[in-house]
């Protein structure tokens, strides 16, 4: 007989506390599948818990958070040569779950953690950032961004992925372009954008469809470049259906450069970059992810 898979969640600790958790952690043991728990605290754990994960001959490392924690993890994996690197799994269990959302990851923490455990490893691509930094779901630039990391977390706490939308409405005095031009593969723009997007998945922000084309194992990543006439759209969750809009730029490229004459910020799955400079790449079949068998974001 096959030995049953094992697998080790790295658990952000904001959720250390989570009942619903608890019990779905305990049923899987119970149903014989061996599961460790471990629980981050500082800087440094997420790299440390991959490390002990392949020691322990894990098939399967679980991401236990949001887009931040799921980053984390996935950046860990991806620097393990590919004979040692266990399969990504994912729990939604962060504000907005943009990436989990999009993938069809289900919200059950139950159902997420069995998916988690037994679903199909499927190789999936992600996006460097100039050399050494990452990022699974998408980076974003502009206004959202800054809405985005300035969001208070008791709003996020209360309202949920509902927070970015309130708080972006809150700050529309604060609204302006960013000046860039932005080049890859038979590809050139320059001009002043509000929001720029680059997609490995589809949404962020709290489920704003940036890059409604993305897909995670296509080689590529999804530009969607948005002028200052297209806020209110953005706001308002139409970008889908708004593909004709002259202010609207999208490409598919596998690689793109961003070059601002001001420092500006990306957010990174979450995470910030600033910067006057940027070469994001995309790195094909970088891990694999145990993900729903009609996952919408794989070809």
């Amino acid at each position: 007989m096959p030995p049953v898979p094992a697998a080790l969640i790295i658990l952000n600790g904001k959720n250390a506390a989570n009942e619903e958790l608890r019990q779905a952690v305990q049923q899987q043991r119970q149903a014989g599948y061996p599961l460790y728990v471990r629980v981050t605290w500082e800087h440094g754990d997420v790299h440390r818990y991959v490390e002990e994960a392949v020691k322990l001959g894990v098939h399967t490392v679980i991401a236990g958070g949001g887009d931040g924690t799921i980053n984390e993890v996935a950046c860990a994996l991806a620097l393990l040569p590919a004979a040692r690197r266990p399969s990504l799994g994912i729990l939604p269990l962060g504000t907005a779950n943009d990436f989990a959302q999009s993938c069809a990851i289900p919200a059950e923490l139950d159902k997420a953690l069995m998916l988690a455990i037994l679903g199909k490893a499927t190789d999936i691509d992600l996006a460097q950032v100039n050399q050494d930094r990452f990022f699974i779901n998408m980076a974003t630039g502009g206004f959202g961004t800054r809405i985005t990391s300035e969001t208070p977390a008791k709003l996020k706490s209360v309202l949920g992925g509902a927070s970015y939308f309130i708080h972006g409405l809150l700050r529309m005095d604060t609204l302006k372009a960013d000046s860039c031009e932005i080049r890859g593969p038979d590809f050139s723009w320059a001009g002043d954008a509000l929001v720029i997007g680059i997609g490995n998945g589809r949404q962020a922000g709290g489920g704003q469809v940036l890059c409604p084309g993305a897909l995670i194992n296509d080689n590529k990543l999804q530009l969607r470049i948005f002028a200052v006439e297209e806020w209110l759209p953005i706001l308002l969750n139409s970008l889908s259906t708004d593909e004709d809009n002259p202010h609207i730029v999208s490409a598919a490229l596998p690689w793109l450069e961003i070059i601002s004459p001001h420092e500006v910020t990306f957010n990174l799955d979450g995470e910030p970059l600033k910067g006057k400079k940027f070469l994001i790449k995309v790195l094909p079949a970088a891990l694999s992810c145990r993900l729903p068998p009609q996952c919408p974001l794989l070809e």
